[in-house]
């Protein structure tokens, strides 16, 4: 089983990204090995229509959960089509906001922001 983090580059020391639709990475990572990949955002840099696209990416790779910060009306819609969970956290590196997320520590995104 695989969580997706919004990142800012391509590892696991890397800040979370509070942006979804904007973020340069998607990091997959299996909290019970921390083993992970990184996945280019290529709506990061869009003039439109981001948060779809950067949904629709994510969306393939099936992941359990997802952990950001920010997201809009259409990707939460997007994603919450697909049932998967969306959690935010603070202002920490990616292997930290797994370990909040194995320990139940992280908010549930009930509505876009």
């Amino acid at each position: 089983m695989e969580i997706c983090i919004t990142a800012t580059s391509d590892d696991l020391e890397s800040k979370v990204d509070g942006r979804f639709g904007r973020c340069k990475f998607f990091i997959l990572v299996d909290p019970s090995t921390m083993k992970y990949r990184a996945v280019r955002n290529s709506a990061a840099d869009e003039s439109g229509g981001a948060g779809i696209k950067a949904a629709n990416t994510v969306i393939k790779y099936a992941p359990a959960a997802i952990i950001t910060g920010l997201i809009g009306d259409n990707a939460f819609n997007v994603i919450k089509a697909f049932g998967v969970k969306l959690y935010s956290c603070g202002n920490v590196n990616v292997r930290e906001a797994v370990g909040q997320y194995s320990a139940g520590k992280l908010r549930t995104i009930d509505a876009p922001k």
